[in-house]
């Protein structure tokens, strides 16, 4: 099937508008899109709303919310929720405005270390969605900090960078949590790197996850074998997408680049009907 399960608009730090991403999709003839922007549901109406012109389409309500782990950070994708849902989005909200804090922390940072980076120009670039580092690494690509978006990311603002800074998150758990009490379908996000991973995908299991991103850019066939075999033990359904930011080749996945199985989202559309769930 013609689908790409993980999106990014400018609700948080993607390039394009909700609507520009569902022109672009239709463009690409692609059938089934979700929205699922970082901590953020607030490009979904938008989305929903001109997709009305484009029978052809279905775009799912999403969101991707980050969470915190020991040794790094866990992703986790809410398909289908409530977005109208008033605790969804008073946590989301909290959630944002901790991207907020620590952004103005990265940008002083990064004065420290002889790069400064205009902060006014890093809410604009936000647009007024959530603040991410993509933001910030635009910002200090204007002003000529350094030469591509890549270079900001692995010199300066990436996990291990000068500049980095942490936040507020959630637990994985907590997260799946949010999704389900908002009426959602939890899933997993790009979980290759998470070691060891079936003890952890057990945890999330039990906490109510359906699914894993098994489709993803750069996975090899190897990996999507491996976390196909995972899928299949635990009976989760297996997803997957580009992950979109439409930050250019240098860094990120094209908009429908994942091939995905139409089992797959048919699969995730079912099982939102059986749980009376949001379904556009």
């Amino acid at each position: 099937m013609r689908a790409d399960l993980h999106l990014h608009s400018t609700a948080s730090d993607g390039r394009l508008t909700p609507q520009e991403l569902v022109k672009k999709a239709v463009e690409l003839k692609l059938e089934v899109i979700a929205i699922t922007d970082h901590d953020s549901v607030e490009g979904v109406l938008p989305a929903l709303e001109e997709a009305k012109r484009f029978p052809q389409l279905t775009v799912i309500p999403g969101v991707e919310i980050n969470t915190d782990v020991p040794k790094g950070e866990v992703h986790i994708l809410g398909y289908f929720m409530d977005y109208r849902d008033p605790d969804l989005n008073r946590t989301l909200e909290e959630l944002r405005n901790s991207r907020y804090e620590r952004g103005k922390k990265m940008v002083a940072k990064l004065s420290e270390l002889g790069m400064d980076v205009n902060w006014t120009r890093v809410q604009e670039l936000a647009g007024g969605g959530s603040i991410g580092r993509p933001h910030i690494a635009q910002a200090m690509l204007e002003q000529g900090y350094v030469s591509s978006l890549r270079e900001a990311f692995t010199k300066y603002i990436g996990r291990s960078g000068p500049a980095y800074v942490e936040r507020k998150k959630l637990t994985p758990a907590e997260a799946v949590k949010v999704v389900l009490d908002a009426e959602g379908l939890p899933v997993l996000a790009h979980p290759a790197d998470i070691e060891p991973l079936e003890p952890f995908l057990l945890q999330l299991k039990k906490a109510g996850i359906i699914g894993i991103e098994i489709y993803y850019d750069g996975y090899n066939s190897k990996t999507i074998l491996q976390l196909k075999r995972f899928a299949k033990k635990l009976h989760l359904i297996a997803c997957g997408g580009s992950d979109f930011h439409g930050l250019g080749e240098d860094i990120g996945a094209s908009l429908g680049s994942v091939d995905l199985p139409r089992e797959s989202v048919e699969q995730l559309i079912s099982l939102s009907k059986q749980k009376r769930m949001v379904v556009p």
